[in-house]
């Protein structure tokens, strides 16, 4: 029985990725700042740590309570909306020091074990909007566009280990609590200079239909954890899926053949 270690699983995408993995026989260490069980089901094959992945100290423990693991997911991640103008440096750090840092300090952890094993999947949960410009997410897609680079780095550097680096690109998902955490972040980060562009952002958010579920992201963590030969980007959901799709898609018309 193979075991997977998810940070992040106090809701969304987390919550929903130890749920499918204990459902299909794995051994699941779900971590969280706060640890919190009700949310995930009873089984013995579950275990809940706490975990703050922008503490060294907190990872450590985390690490050496977790004993030796087949995967890690880095999925925690916080969220920011709103113009450069008005966010703070303060703010800007705090979103860097775990969609960024996290991730590559988690990374980092638990490279010793992968590597003398020679074998282990690291699985690296971004967004969709680092496959496009999009206003009012600057500081939010740049942390995760980091991750980006970052991964397809490492995955270069740790294949002679057989250690398999991918990524996972969530599209935009309602149901998650990522605009709720992201509220105490917002407070005085579009200035009314910039109304007229949130205002348009907003209405055209609101239109969307086509929208990604955690179960979608769930599938394409399980995807890329169990499916050696699939490709190291992953888009997750509708919406994430059909951006992917047109970014792919040769230019026709007028413009076809420029350079």
């Amino acid at each position: 029985m193979k075991t997977v270690l998810i940070t992040g699983c106090s809701s969304g995408f987390g919550l929903e990725a130890a749920q499918t993995f204990l459902s299909r026989g794995w051994k699941v260490i779900a971590t969280m700042r706060t640890p919190l069980e009700s949310a995930l089901p009873t089984s013995a094959h579950l275990r809940v740590l706490a975990l703050d992945v922008t503490s060294s100290e907190s990872i450590l423990q985390a690490i050496d309570a977790a004993g030796p693991i087949d995967a890690l997911v880095n999925n925690a991640g916080i969220g920011v909306m709103g113009t450069l103008e008005g966010i703070s440096m303060a703010t800007a750090r705090e979103v860097f020091e775990t969609n960024t840092l996290g991730t590559i300090a988690m990374t980092q952890a638990v490279l010793p074990q992968f590597r003398q094993r020679k074998a282990g999947v690291i699985v690296n949960v971004t967004s969709s909007v680092t496959l496009e410009p999009f206003p009012l997410l600057a500081v939010y897609t740049a942390s995760k566009a980091a991750v980006n680079a970052f991964t397809e780095s490492i995955a270069l550097e740790l294949a002679p280990f057989n250690v398999r680096v991918s990524l996972v690109l969530p599209g935009r998902a309602p149901e998650t609590r990522f605009g709720q955490n992201a509220q105490p972040r917002m407070q005085g980060g579009i200035p009314e200079a910039y109304a007229v562009l949130a205002q348009g952002v907003f209405a055209e958010w609101a239109k969307s239909t086509a929208i990604t579920q955690s179960s979608d992201v769930a599938e394409a963590v399980w995807r890329a954890v169990t499916e050696p030969a699939c490709p190291m980007r992953l888009p997750a959901g509708a919406d994430a899926v059909a951006l992917a799709g047109s970014l792919q898609a040769p230019r026709r018309g007028k413009d076809e053949g420029n350079v």
